[in-house]
């Protein structure tokens, strides 16, 4: 298997793991392997998907927060100007 293989998918960044997973998921549709091998490839592909989306969901949670914040920021502006 590839180099990256002995890469923590937890130290990669979002696009990183992305493009390994675009290469798994390659490697998956070309066939030509071992069942030892589509399995490593497998586990490695749900891996880098998992990664994916933690990087997915705290993106989701700092926009979230961004946006309270702004909502919060208005609505203490107009209270006070309603003061």
């Amino acid at each position: 298997m590839a180099e990256t293989d002995s890469h923590d998918p937890a130290v990669l960044s979002y696009e990183q793991a992305r493009d390994e997973l675009v290469q798994v998921v390659g490697r998956l549709e070309q066939g030509g392997t071992t069942l030892e091998e589509s399995l490593q490839l497998w586990e490695r592909g749900e891996a880098l998907a998992a990664r994916c989306e933690e990087w997915l969901i705290g993106a989701r949670q700092r926009l979230e927060a961004a946006r309270q914040g702004s909502a919060d920021q208005a609505s203490g502006a107009t209270s006070e100007v309603e003061a």
